[in-house]
């Protein structure tokens, strides 16, 4: 059996503990980050997170070792490769995402790289003045020239395609012209959280997705208690609304006076009787007045019609009583 050295035992170890302990373990990228970088990014993930850089094969170990204890974990092993290194956070998966984007720079490029998108130079003045700098230009494909004592680009030009090879000598052109096209930052690649693997399709995803999702989700649950009329505090008042609406309507369409619709109803009743004038032939002004006349005179003639009847009434009565006295007389004297 091959001896393992004590320091490996140990620093496996210390991997398990820490996968056991975080809820949430990533694999990121580190490949192209410089030490320095690494460092910084180390210091600001260090409230919430613990970033340990070693061989994949300790990695590889130390994720079978917490599978014990966390199952499901191992998945992670199929993104160990090439240069990488395990984080354990308290943060979310979309938080983590999130904060390590956030830490990318933009870099130089080195020769060889593939450009990441398409290197345009645009057209205008450079930082350079009149030298032998402009026939550099000149090699890579710029169009330079001078004006007005400075090196000028004619025309926009594209140097790289995007996926495309970066030269040597437009690699090191440039920063000069102050263009950095390569991301520096560490890359998460998958993570893993209650059982789930996220990986960076899922997690990439644009920073206002969820608050437009909701407010989406929102909208279109308070459309259906409204169509289906299932009350909520937030839809209560405007059931309310729609009922009373609704109500009036149907009101107003079966010509049933109530308070509400009282003015609706006559004015309905105007325009037909104005419609039915105009038809006949008669001077709408004149229709006009009457109508008014009528609107104004309706209420008081409604109030007056209960004891206009009642009065008609006593004096049925009265007459009544009359002919029966007369009639009780003529009975006794025969």
């Amino acid at each position: 059996m091959a001896h393992v050295a004590s320091w490996k035992k140990d620093l496996v170890k210390q991997l398990v503990e820490g996968l056991v302990k975080y809820p949430v373990v990533a694999v990121v990228d580190m490949h192209g980050i410089p030490g320095p970088q690494i460092q910084s990014m180390r210091a600001g993930l260090r409230d919430h997170a613990a970033l340990r850089m070693t061989k994949n094969n300790l990695i590889l170990l130390a994720l079978d070792e917490a599978s014990k204890q966390k199952p499901g974990i191992e998945a992670l092993k199929e993104h160990v490769h090439g240069q990488c290194a395990l984080i354990a956070t308290d943060l979310n998966p979309f938080k983590l995402f999130k904060q390590l984007e956030a830490t990318k720079t933009a870099a130089p490029a080195k020769p060889g790289q593939h450009a990441p998108y398409d290197i345009v130079v645009p057209k205008g003045p450079t930082p350079f003045g009149p030298g032998p700098i402009i026939g550099e230009l000149q090699k890579i494909g710029l169009p330079a020239s001078i004006d007005s004592g400075k090196i000028v680009i004619k025309k926009e030009t594209t140097l790289v395609k995007e996926g495309h090879a970066i030269p040597a000598d437009v690699a090191g052109m440039l920063p000069k012209l102050n263009i950095l096209p390569m991301i520096v930052g560490m890359d998460l690649r998958a993570a893993f959280e209650e059982d789930t693997i996220y990986g960076k399709n899922v997690l990439d995803i644009p920073e206002n997705y969820y608050s437009d999702m909701f407010a989406t989700a929102a909208f279109n649950a308070r459309a259906l208690s409204m169509a289906i009329a299932f009350p909520t505090k937030e839809t209560i008042s405007a059931l309310i609304a729609k009922a009373f609406r609704e109500a009036l309507g149907l009101s107003v369409s079966a010509a049933i006076p109530t308070r509400e619709n009282i003015d609706i109803l006559l004015a309905k009743a105007d325009a037909q009787m104005l419609a039915l004038a105009a038809a006949a032939g008669y001077a709408n002004d004149s229709i006009s007045a009457r109508l008014s006349a009528r609107a104004v005179a309706a209420p008081a003639a409604a109030v007056a019609a209960p004891a206009a009847e009642e009065k008609n009434d006593e004096e049925e009565k009265k007459e009544v009583s009359e002919e029966e006295a007369a009639a009780g007389l003529s009975a006794l004297f025969g």
